[in-house]
């Protein structure tokens, strides 16, 4: 069994001496795992970082068996990165969310085509946090808990939609909103696919009610099946850009 191609490093673990166990994400392959003889030395070490683009060529004897990766570098996102505390955290939570959420050996090419604009767009910082949700948006739809907001759930209004709700996560109107406001999750501009507003720029209140709504989500439906909670590196990231 082998197969070749390109992908994302999520995480690195050391194994044995000199060796390493490395989770890439690939468009064809999906979020995989395998070994890599000589993984920690100094030569691989820059090239084996999480967020790194890497090309890949897995073997193994059997489809079900661990494998073995050799691997060559094809970006250092990473070291790009390394002077930019808030984008090094949103990478770091790319990484994280993907490995924790994205299941094993399952190719998601929509998701991984949007992790990579994602990745590239981690300089400017007024551009890809408004990404970052949609990702995470986008992640839900492929686990099969995608948010429907084309038309209010109460209404079948297809405009002036402010609210998402927690149960169903279906958008809500403005009108239908007003009396349950403590009860559902305000959907940011960005997202209402029929908004009006003028102003289009991503404000830090977009922001943290974007990240409120996709985590809860992501929470409540991905996570809550398998017992865990989303990766810290996520909430680190939320803290540095919204306090």
């Amino acid at each position: 069994m082998d197969w070749t191609g390109e992908g994302y490093v999520l995480s690195v673990k050391k194994h044995g001496e000199t060796s390493a166990i490395i989770e890439v994400f690939t468009r064809d392959h999906g979020r995989h795992l395998g070994l890599v003889r000589g993984g920690v030395s100094r030569k691989l070490r820059p090239v084996l970082q999480p967020g790194n683009k890497i090309k890949l060529e897995w073997r193994a004897r059997l489809s079900e068996h661990l494998g073995y990766f050799t691997v060559e570098g094809l970006n250092g996102r990473a070291a790009e990165l390394m002077n930019d505390r808030l984008s090094l955290a949103g990478l770091n939570s790319i990484c994280a969310v993907s490995r924790e959420t994205l299941p094993e050996r399952e190719a998601h090419s929509g998701v991984y085509d949007a992790f990579e604009i994602l990745i590239d767009n981690l300089h400017d910082k007024d551009i890809w946090p408004a990404l970052y949700i949609q990702w995470e948006a986008g992640l839900l739809a492929a686990m099969g808990y995608g948010l429907d907001l084309s038309r209010c759930a109460a209404t079948g209004a297809t405009e002036n939609l402010t609210h998402v709700s927690p149960r169903s996560g279906r958008a809500v109107c403005q009108e239908a909103a007003e009396p349950y406001l403590d009860k559902l999750y305000p959907l940011p501009g960005f997202m209402q696919p029929f908004s009006r507003r003028n102003d289009k720029r991503v404000t830090p209140e977009d922001v943290e009610a974007g990240l409120r709504l996709t985590g809860y989500f992501l929470e409540t439906r991905v996570q809550w099946g398998v017992n865990r909670t989303l990766p810290e590196a996520r909430a680190r990231m939320i803290g540095m850009l919204v306090g």
